[in-house]
């Protein structure tokens, strides 16, 4: 009987795959679109890091699907595509590629699906690999709940919380930027 042995994805599959998606263990994983409002939450904080970044003339930020690439992390994965993120380093030499390096900030918003045990689970290993890949800070920024949980590499379980009526940042990832909470949540 003879075995079939899949062929390790690489970087170069992750380029050509079509929509959302990132390289874990040498497979692509199929990201699902998110919806209204995750994806406005999203854009309004990409656009405030965007605005912040123009005024202090240093770091970009960007939107949902931009790759970050890594080196291969203990759990498999070699990339990121974040909600919303921010990066101040080497930009690559083809602009059109993926960053090599992970974002110093990075959003994630919850879809609808964010709400289960597994969800959790997923989304606190995803942390995990952004803070191992020298990630400084990672919002887990919740549409139903109006809230942001900023978690950073200094204290990766001890999440601050802001709410309604709140001013939230991303110390020390993204120095002086403040965004109100009122502001992200349509």
């Amino acid at each position: 009987m003879s075995q079939i042995t899949k062929a390790r994805a690489t970087l170069d599959d992750l380029y050509r795959t079509p929509g959302k998606a990132e390289l874990m263990g040498g497979r692509i994983v199929h990201l699902m679109a998110t919806g209204r409002t995750p994806n406005r939450v999203a854009f309004r904080i990409a656009r405030s890091l965007d605005d912040h970044a123009q005024k202090i003339g240093t770091g970009e930020a960007y939107t949902d699907n931009m790759g970050f690439t890594i080196p291969e992390l203990p759990s498999g994965r070699e990339s990121f595509s974040p909600d919303a993120s921010y990066y101040d380093g080497p930009l690559p030499a083809n602009t059109m590629r993926f960053i090599e390096g992970p974002p110093k900030f990075a959003a994630e918003v919850r879809s609808e699906n964010d709400y289960t045990l597994l969800a959790e689970a997923d989304m606190a290993d995803k942390r995990a690999d952004y803070f191992a890949a020298g990630t400084q800070v990672v919002w887990d920024v919740d549409p139903i709940a109006e809230c942001v949980h900023v978690y950073r590499a200094s204290d990766p379980t001890n999440p601050t919380t802001y709410r309604r009526g709140a001013i939230a940042e991303a110390e020390p990832a993204v120095p002086s930027w403040r965004i109100a909470v009122d502001s992200i949540f349509p």
